[in-house]
């Protein structure tokens, strides 16, 4: 690939891998997706419960990870159940085995 002075070299995967990764760059957000994932989604007050941290830092954790697509909330109101976004998962996962078998595509 030949970049354009103005366009950098980046593919549109590395793009992807590099937010996974920035999202998953907390250990606290780490635990949230592995939670989500062993109890098939659940509400922020089990979270808070088994995660020593206030509930706005919580929320902030929940925020970043909902962004970059990992998560997902399904309103319930007055509550939002989170559970981990399958596909996306799924994809960053795809994504970091590549990075880590040394399949880089340039």
């Amino acid at each position: 690939m030949n970049p354009t002075p103005n366009q950098p070299p980046y593919t549109a995967q590395q793009e992807r891998l590099a937010a996974y990764a920035k999202a998953l760059s907390h250990p606290a957000r780490v635990f949230i997706l592995q939670y989500l994932e062993q109890c098939n989604g659940c509400f922020v007050g089990s979270l808070a419960s088994v995660l020593p941290m206030a509930n706005s830092s919580l929320s902030q954790h929940l925020t970043a990870l909902k962004e970059v697509g990992l998560i997902e909330g399904e309103a319930m109101p007055p509550r939002i159940r989170y559970k981990v976004h399958s596909q996306n998962w799924a994809e960053a996962r795809s994504l970091f085995g590549s990075l880590f078998a040394n399949e880089v595509v340039l």
